[in-house]
């Protein structure tokens, strides 16, 4: 089965919006993994808008699943997560002033760079992954980097899926089955939701963890948390 990490960023800028500690992202935290996630992720960024750097520290004795920190690997970014050694750290090349992850990696362009930034989370123990693109010499490139897995970006087939294209599954099919082919472990995300999940996790083979924050967050304002999270690992199944 597909592990569900939930990326509680969104619950992170709710709590912001006020200054103050409502909602708990700590506690949210621990209740969505009773609630059976398999996993917890985070994206902070410098200027700190949803998950603060203080959360990733405080989220490390809670998170009792797999922990999943994503970002650009600045140096701030480096030295918190050589400092946590999360499971896993998601390699997202994102700009300072991104409302959020819009692309992958140049894995070409960037080889040198991603190899030297993998081979010292992994010689922490951390498990890497790079977030990616469909093209399939790009993920290539990210096997010659030495990543333990890839990271699909989905957005563009939940784009083709809410316009009834279901053949915009086919790239991220092939690239699937490269990456296996390479030896690199799958995980995908962004944009994924109720409504594309079972679709997506039904005809990608090999499909290890999928990461999912926002449309996750969003249902639950009308479903609730928990009856949300059971929704999807009810997809997944």
């Amino acid at each position: 089965m597909t592990k569900l990490s939930v990326n509680i960023n969104k619950i992170a800028t709710l709590r912001n919006a006020r200054g103050g500690n409502t909602p708990d992202l700590i506690q949210a935290a621990i209740d969505i993994q009773e609630f059976g996630s398999q996993g917890i992720t985070i994206h902070p960024r410098p200027d700190e808008r949803h998950i603060r750097y203080q959360d990733a520290y405080d989220l490390k004795p809670v998170v009792n699943t797999e922990f999943n920190i994503e970002g650009n690997p600045i140096k701030q970014f480096m030295d918190l997560v050589l400092d946590i050694k999360p499971t896993q750290v998601t390699l997202v090349p994102d700009a300072v002033d991104a409302i959020t992850s819009n692309a992958g990696w140049d894995t070409i362009k960037n080889q040198s760079f991603l190899q030297e930034i993998v081979t010292e989370f992994k010689r922490n123990s951390i498990r890497t992954s790079i977030f990616m693109d469909t093209d399939l010499a790009l993920i290539e490139a990210a096997a010659k980097a030495g990543t333990d897995r890839i990271e699909l970006y989905t957005e563009a087939f939940a784009v083709d899926y809410d316009k009834g294209d279901l053949d915009g599954i086919i790239p991220y099919v092939k690239a699937a089955e490269l990456a296996s082919e390479l030896g690199m472990g799958l995980n995908a995300g962004h944009d994924l939701s109720l409504d594309n999940l079972q679709y997506f996790s039904k005809n990608i083979p090999n499909l290890l963890e999928v990461s999912i924050g926002h449309a996750l967050i969003s249902e639950s304002l009308y479903l609730g948390l928990q009856n949300v999270v059971s929704m999807y690992l009810q997809k997944l199944k």
